[in-house]
């Protein structure tokens, strides 16, 4: 394996664990159900390329179909309306009932369906439609930045921008803008991108869960 390949792996790796182990939290400790199945989402989406990576890369395989669903199921619905409704409870004090989880995450399977039926590369259209959908979810995220930076946690906004821009340059790059020399295997591309969704994960669970205390605690103050 060279080691372009290994840092592939290391970063999903990474990428699998922040998936797994803050969607579980984000269930057990906040019993946010739409951003901790999300998390699981990616997760079990990293999963599934770790085995695609061992038994190799075939078109009419079950995984390479799982991974093109997974792929549309984030980028159309789940890293994005699912993201924004996900965090409106602790911005808005908005909790999405049981009908509204699933009615999003049945929509994210259909539109992931879909998506994945399209041919790769996606027709430009589609291509920006995903950057489209990441930029208005990114400027959510970056208000949920400024509701950070309000109550003076400042690292936490600091990072959850840096984290969304980073996701925005994944994201034009993916589908608009290759990387020069790397249009074989995509191994840089990946690289970065897979880091970056780990970095994301891992940013915006620590960052909600801030701002979840800071709401919870002026909402006590409030009612002394």
């Amino acid at each position: 394996m060279d080691i372009r390949a290994s840092l592939v792996a290391v970063a999903n790796l990474a990428m699998v664990y922040a998936g797994f182990v803050y969607g579980i939290r984000f269930i057990k400790d906040s019993r946010n159900y739409l951003l901790g199945l999300e998390w699981l989402v990616v997760a079990v989406s990293g999963s599934n390329v770790v085995l695609l990576g061992v038994t190799g890369v075939h078109h009419d395989s079950v995984s390479y179909h799982l991974m093109l669903f997974f792929d549309a199921f984030s980028r159309s619905v789940g890293l994005t309306l699912v993201v924004v409704l996900g965090l409106l409870t602790v911005t808005h004090r908005y909790r999405p009932s049981p009908s509204v989880d699933i009615a999003v995450f049945a929509l994210a399977a259909v539109a992931g369906f879909l998506l994945a039926r399209l041919s790769h590369p996606l027709p430009l259209g589609w291509a920006v439609f995903y950057i489209v959908v990441n930029a208005l979810t990114s400027v959510f995220l970056i208000y949920f930045a400024a509701r950070l930076w309000a109550i003076s946690e400042l690292g936490h906004a600091i990072r959850v921008v840096v984290a969304t821009v980073l996701g925005t340059l994944v994201a034009v790059v993916y589908d608009l803008y290759p990387i020069p020399g790397d249009d074989v295997d995509h191994k840089l591309f990946y690289i970065g991108a897979l880091s970056t969704w780990a970095l994301q994960l891992t940013v915006y669970y620590y960052a909600y869960r801030a701002l979840e205390r800071a709401t919870a605690e002026r909402y006590c103050l409030t009612f002394q």
